[in-house]
This record gives C-alpha cells, sequence and structure tokens, in this order.
C-alpha cells in the first residue's frame, strides 16, 4: 500500500503498529504488550493526533473501535494504579501532538521531547531509506529554487542523470532485440508446432548474436524503488500542500485542475472527476507513448494491443 490511515502507534517492546479502520472495526479491539516508552494515536494522510505517555512510566496501550450510535476509533492506554498516601500528591503527565505531519516539526518534537521514533508518525514506507533522502533532497532544492515545482523537476534530472549508465545500457539492450526481431519472427514462425526447438533456436539466436534478453529489464528494475520513493514522497507530505507552481497550477498536491473537455477551462462547466484530464496527464501520455516505440514491438499480437495502450489508460 501507499499510505496508512487510521489508527497508529510505537512502543519499545513491539515496534510499530498500524491498525487500518477496517481491520478494527472487525477485531473490535488491540492490545499490544506494555511498555515504558512509546505513543500512539490516529493519523490521517496529512494530519495525525497522537498522545506520549510519561517516560519510563508503565503504560497499556489500546487501539478500539465502538459503535454507540456512531462509528468511534480510539487510541488510548492505562498506566499502572499509583498509591498515594494521605496528604500526599502525584502527578502523572502525557504529553498531546494535534496538527500537521511536517517533517521538520515531527523530527524537532521527537528530538526535543525523547519521543522514540516519533518519525513513524509519517509513513515513509518500505523503502524508508530512499523515501527520506529523496525528501531532504526535494526540500533542499526548494531551498535553493524557492518553489517546490522546481525543485521536483530538479530532483528528476539528478535521479535521471545518476541511472543513466543503466538507462543507456536498458535502451542499448532494446535496440539489440529490435534489430534481431525479423529472425526472432522466422523462428517463431518455422517452429510454430515445436515449443522447445523454438526456445533453443531463440537461445542460439542470442549467442550468436551477443544478446542478453534480460538485460533490458534488470536496469529498470532497479528504478523502480527510487521512482516510487519519489511518488511517496510527492504524495504524502503536507508542505507540498497547496505550494504553487506556475500558471493554472496553484496547489501541487491536487490533480490538474484543467481537462481537454473544456478546452482547459475555456468553457465554465463542470466535468466529473474521470474526464479532468489536463495538459500534464496529456504530457505523460505523450511521453510514455515515445517511450513505448523506443522499444522493440512484441511479437505477440496480445501484448502488442497492451502496450499500444498502456499510454491511454495511464493518462
Amino acid at each position: 500500500y501507499v499510505l496508512h490511515e487510521g489508527l497508529i502507534g510505537y512502543t519499545g517492546t513491539e515496534g510499530l503498529q498500524e491498525h487500518k479502520y477496517a481491520s478494527i472495526e472487525k477485531d473490535k479491539q488491540a492490545q499490544p504488550g506494555k511498555s515504558t516508552d512509546g505513543w500512539l494515536g490516529i493519523t490521517d494522510k496529512y494530519w495525525a493526533v497522537t498522545l506520549v505517555p510519561t517516560e519510563k512510566q508503565p503504560f497499556q496501550p489500546r487501539y478500539a473501535y465502538f459503535e454507540d450510535g456512531r462509528h468511534r476509533y480510539q487510541s488510548d492506554f492505562l498506566t499502572d494504579a499509583i498509591n498515594v498516601d494521605a496528604g500526599q500528591s502525584a502527578t502523572v503527565e502525557t504529553e498531546v501532538f494535534a496538527g500537521a505531519k511536517e517533517v521538520a516539526k515531527i523530527n524537532a518534537y521527537a528530538e526535543d521531547r525523547h519521543i522514540k521514533r516519533f518519525d513513524l508518525l509519517i509513513d515513509w514506507g518500505w523503502f524508508h531509506f530512499i523515501t527520506k533522502p529523496m525528501f531532504w533532497l526535494i526540500d533542499t532544492l526548494y531551498k535553493f529554487f524557492g518553489n517546490f515545482g522546481l525543485a521536483i523537476l530538479a530532483t528528476t534530472v539528478i535521479v535521471k542523470a545518476i541511472f543513466f549508465p543503466l538507462a543507456n545500457k536498458s535502451y542499448a539492450s532494446m535496440a539489440n532485440m529490435k534489430k534481431v526481431q525479423p529472425k526472432m519472427l522466422e523462428i517463431r514462425e518455422k517452429y510454430a508446432d515445436d515449443k522447445m526447438k523454438q526456445q533453443q533456436a531463440m537461445m542460439e539466436l542470442y549467442k550468436t548474436e551477443k544478446i542478453n534478453p534480460l538485460a533490458g529489464c534488470w536496469p529498470v528494475a532497479l528504478q523502480i524503488p527510487v521512482f516510487f520513493s519519489l511518488y511517496k514522497v510527492l504524495y504524502i507530505t503536507i508542505e507540498m500542500r497547496h505550494a504553487p507552481f506556475f500558471g493554472w497550477i496553484q496547489d501541487l498536491a491536487a490533480p490538474d485542475p484543467t481537462s481537454i473537455f473544456n478546452l482547459f477551462g475555456l468553457i465554465p462547466i463542470t466535468l466529473p472527476h474521470m474526464l479532468m484530464i489536463g495538459v500534464w496527464p496529456l504530457l505523460m501520455g505523450v511521453t510514455m507513448f515515445l517511450q513505448m516505440r523506443m522499444n522493440p514491438t512484441p511479437p505477440d499480437p496480445t501484448q502488442a494491443a497492451i502496450f499500444t495502450w498502456m499510454p491511454i489508460i495511464f493518462t
């Protein structure tokens, strides 16, 4: 999944705990083991509210769902009983965080208030070791350019430049595959009824032409986690919410507000969300189509049709 929304917490005994609304509705309640450090609360994409028990004070966290005329989700905790002698007093402190999940503030609270792994309140995902540096790079470039849109473009260029040697190998492999495609078609037609001989002939062709059919795949596969992390940063961080770019783009966290079906805003009509195909999605579709054209056409008609329709579907 891309983003966790629901009940969340961290304890030193059991680590990060995440309960989606649907799962806690089904289970009604979840009680991890007692702990002496950690935090718990409820989070959505940009906002969160958390409770931070007193450090070193044992507490029992609980995540629960109640249906008393309305859906109610609750993260709470129970501390051990405290004996107070007559005439004496005792104090138990609980800190509360409620607000936007801004990276700098979350990190500052974690450091200043000694809240263990409070950074996990932001869903950096499985590739957090890539996602966090990616955010740092975008944020650093934003401070330089003063515009998140330019920072994102610059980050994309930097990442592309880093992966250029791998991408170049991939393109070279695809070009070689395209050259031998007529011979591959001949082999498939010649041994259409004998898959074993067809595979043997293909392997012999690869050996003769010094082609590795997987050489074009692994460079692309290595880039997937990086570009997914870039997408993750753009999707989850509140810093880009309501951040303007140029022209009609006044919120980088929102879909393109224009559409080809209202002549990009010239016709004052409200369109369904599915018809909001603006300039940026169209540019993405065109670039994807051009990239597809650089690859050799798959010999399988069904696969070729899928590749043809992919730019349209993703647009």
